[in-house]
């Protein structure tokens, strides 16, 4: 397990974060960028916390990179996969971003329940919670490698 670093290149912050974005141009800017995600995201326009929403791949989807496919685990059960995708393509209607979870190794099917059950919530609940767990993700990556 690695320790939060006190600075971080933007390479290192868009394979954590999943992409090049806002958020990770001004994480690159500080110290201890992973401890003050929160606060960083906090201070972002609605259009930038969305951009980083959109970066990270959706739950069950194809083509991921090598980190989110071990992250989501192999379960490969049709309807377990088919329902996410659904409930995704409704998330993203709804809201207008990408739903984001810290899986934590959970299967497919227990986040399937989590989708269900956020979908329920407001766009501002979504807005935040989805990029408090991108930043659960991110950090959680940093410390496993």
């Amino acid at each position: 397990m690695r320790d939060v670093p006190r600075q971080l290149t933007g390479e290192e912050l868009a394979e954590l974060f999943e992409g090049r974005t806002r958020l990770v141009e001004r994480l690159a800017e500080i110290e201890y960028p992973l401890e003050n995600a929160d606060d960083v995201t906090a201070t972002l326009t609605e259009e930038e916390k969305i951009e980083a929403l959109r970066a990270h791949p959706a739950i069950g989807a194809k083509g991921l990179s090598t980190r989110s496919a071990a992250e989501q685990g192999s379960d490969s059960d049709p309807a377990v996969l088919s329902e996410l995708a659904y409930l995704n393509q409704v998330y993203e209607e709804k809201f207008g971003f990408r739903f984001v979870v810290f899986v934590a190794g959970r299967p497919k099917v227990e986040i399937v329940k989590v989708l269900g059950e956020r979908i329920g919530n407001t766009r501002e609940e979504e807005l935040e919670t989805g990029l408090r767990e991108l930043v659960a993700i991110a950090r959680n990556r940093w410390t496993r490698t």
